[in-house]
């Protein structure tokens, strides 16, 4: 079993919050470098035959531009919050696809606190909504088999709206899905988990609980999974 993360890791991210501008950055970000980025893009390259054996469709890609991990920059252009950095690392094991289309994907993050892992698509564009929106409509029984598992092993996220979308039938028995602007669901970890040996088992844990949601999206979608 192999570690990623150190105390040291959870001391840069707490004093990054402490501090969020570029001076304090940029005087630690050796730090940055050796005990967060480095070890995500380890931890990204690890998970790669855990996440073929899911799906051959989806990617760990460990390039340090380009790839899974996400920039630590924010981007703050419309963001009433314009601390720079964000205090924590995540990456996408997106769809071969996701270039070319919007396409589903599966995520984890961590922080000082601890992180998640799952998968979904979230805030599709109007055309893309309505195509799963439709689907769904088409294919309940499929919709509750794939998501039965998510309220014992994960827990929905993202956005809803209050009343039903125009054109959907209010009386519905799956109207809460219908309503639903984010199709995306995670499995959460504490901090011992981010510093242990097991750290790279439970992101695949909240991988393998959110895919039989993320092959529906796809499904809807005319994707392989």
């Amino acid at each position: 079993m192999t570690t990623y993360f150190t105390d040291k890791t959870f001391r840069f991210l707490r004093g990054l919050a402490r501090n969020n501008d570029r001076t304090w950055f940029q005087a630690h970000k050796a730090d940055y470098e050796r005990h967060l980025r480095e070890p995500m893009l380890q931890l990204i390259t690890d998970l790669q035959p855990g996440l073929a054996a899911i799906s051959p469709h989806f990617r760990a890609d460990p390039r340090r531009v380009g790839g899974s991990l996400f920039r630590i920059q924010r981007d703050t252009r419309f963001a009433n919050d314009k601390s720079p950095y964000k205090t924590w690392a995540a990456a996408r094991l997106f769809h071969e696809r996701a270039r070319e289309v919007h396409a589903p994907g599966f995520y984890f993050h961590v922080d000082a606190g601890g992180g998640y892992a799952g998968g979904g698509l979230w805030q599709p564009d109007a055309p893309t909504l309505r195509r799963l929106r439709d689907f769904l409509l088409e294919n309940p029984t499929a919709w509750t088999e794939a998501t039965a598992g998510i309220g014992r092993e994960a827990a929905w996220g993202g956005e809803t709206l209050k009343r039903p979308p125009r054109g959907f039938p209010p009386e519905h028995p799956l109207i809460e899905d219908l309503k639903r602007k984010d199709f995306v669901a995670s499995r959460r970890f504490d901090a011992t988990v981010v510093l242990g040996e097991d750290l790279r088992e439970e992101i695949l844990a909240g991988v393998r609980a959110t895919a039989p949601l993320v092959d529906y999206l796809c499904a809807a979608l005319d994707l392989p999974f």
